[in-house]
């Protein structure tokens, strides 16, 4: 019996399951919507949403804190200074899981997590823009 022994283990370590966490937390705050398997989401919300109360929070201890537990500075400047104001005045519940059907190949249930008041141009941004700076960087090199 599994009494006490809380979430999923998605037949993973434990120090495989915290970086999986980690990099899913860090792909939801720069592009504020992912898409995932539906267990993963539903153990990705609690772990965002205690990310997103530290940030309101705002002080260099909790900046430390979520720095440890992701481990990318970019996306915690991110989060602490656009994602944490906009729910300043919001108590709980910044993340919203939608079911988007089922996979190919092996029938797994996905679904969309995402922030409940998100920037619809964020999406992709990051991708894009780094796309855009290869694409610089070949000019400039061929020329």
């Amino acid at each position: 019996m599994r009494h006490g022994f809380k979430g999923r283990r998605f037949a993973r370590s434990i120090s495989h399951r915290k970086s999986m966490f980690a990099n899913l937390a860090v792909s939801l705050i720069e592009h504020e919507q992912i898409l995932t398997t539906l267990p993963k989401a539903k153990d990705l919300r609690p772990i965002v949403e205690k990310l997103v109360t530290l940030g309101k929070r705002g002080d260099l201890h909790a900046r430390r804190q979520v720095i440890a537990q992701i481990g990318n500075e970019g996306v915690v400047k991110r989060l602490f200074d656009t994602i944490a104001p906009r729910y300043a005045t919001r108590n709980g519940g910044y993340l919203r899981i939608m079911k988007a059907g089922f996979r190919h190949g092996d029938n797994a249930a996905m679904a969309v997590i995402e922030f409940v008041d998100r920037d619809t141009s964020a999406k992709g941004a990051g991708d894009r823009a780094r796309i855009e700076a290869e694409g610089t960087e070949e000019e400039a090199a061929a020329a």
